[in-house]
């Protein structure tokens, strides 16, 4: 995929991979029809390129992320004290069972295009303070790959965010055994490092290890010059409308009931 493609098909606003539809409505095929001509402008109108993995110095705020990585990684370690209730990311978000429908995949989300998730941001106060220092936040969680955990080659549903990896543990093993690639680039976690990369890049992530591996898992609007940023904002915002992220927050609503009590 060279770095002015854009995606075949898109369904709808999400986290990751897409589920293939045979007969789409005609409401589905002008919105992936919208979609598609919206990937073409943020192509053209990036403001910083479109290469698969950015460097950091683009994004001048990404350092002050990394100095407070072990404020976020405290309070990682509290919730990871319940780690066995936390959902599985298909249980959240449906359409990602296309690529993963173990156990091995588990979120813990705080903010998720335009839905913030309260009790788990009362978990999580610093983590939430910093974050909101990034331009443009659309969704913000924990990622957290069980031992053994490979996600396959996908990509995302839409080119108009970027995503952000911030190494929480990263566990000390040979660097091939836990990476991701993006298009044709390998790249690593380390503690307390920002990766920042485009995910609608095909991409694949993988912890071949005896232990866990967590990032921040951060999406943020891809900067975009005029007239591609008006309508990537339009869009952006319209989707909290679309029923993926209706359900997804009601899905989430029912965890949190849960896993908090329904008090």
């Amino acid at each position: 995929m060279s770095s002015n493609s854009h995606p075949e098909a898109v369904q709808t606003f999400g986290t990751t991979g897409m589920k293939p539809m045979a007969r789409p409505s005609a409401i589905t095929r002008f919105f992936m029809n919208v979609v598609a001509g919206a990937e073409k402008l943020n192509l053209k109108y990036a403001k910083a390129g479109n290469p698969p993995v950015y460097d950091n110095a683009v994004f001048p705020w990404a350092r002050e992320i990394e100095r407070e990585w072990r404020t976020i990684r405290a309070e990682l370690d509290r919730v990871l004290v319940r780690r066995d209730e936390l959902p599985s990311f298909q249980d959240i978000v449906e359409d990602v069972s296309t690529i993963t429908q173990d156990q091995g995949w588990k979120t813990f989300l705080l903010t998720g295009y335009g839905a913030h998730f309260d009790r788990n941001i009362e978990q999580c106060p610093q983590t939430w303070r910093i974050v909101q220092k990034i331009p443009g936040l659309k969704t913000a969680m924990f990622s957290i790959f069980e031992p053994g955990k490979h996600l396959p080659a996908h990509r995302g549903p839409y080119n108009g965010v970027l995503r952000l990896h911030l190494g929480l543990i990263v566990p000390d093993v040979p660097r091939g055994a836990i990476a991701i690639r993006v298009g044709k680039e390998i790249c690593h976690w380390d503690e307390g490092k920002v990766l920042i990369f485009d995910d609608a890049y095909e991409h694949e992530a993988w912890n071949h290890s005896d232990e866990v591996r967590v990032v921040l898992f951060v999406d943020f609007v891809k900067p975009l010059r005029f007239p591609a940023n008006l309508v990537n904002w339009l869009l952006l915002n319209l989707a909290v409308f679309t029923p993926f992220v209706q359900e997804s927050n009601e899905k989430h609503k029912k965890w949190e009931q849960r896993f908090y009590g329904r008090s």
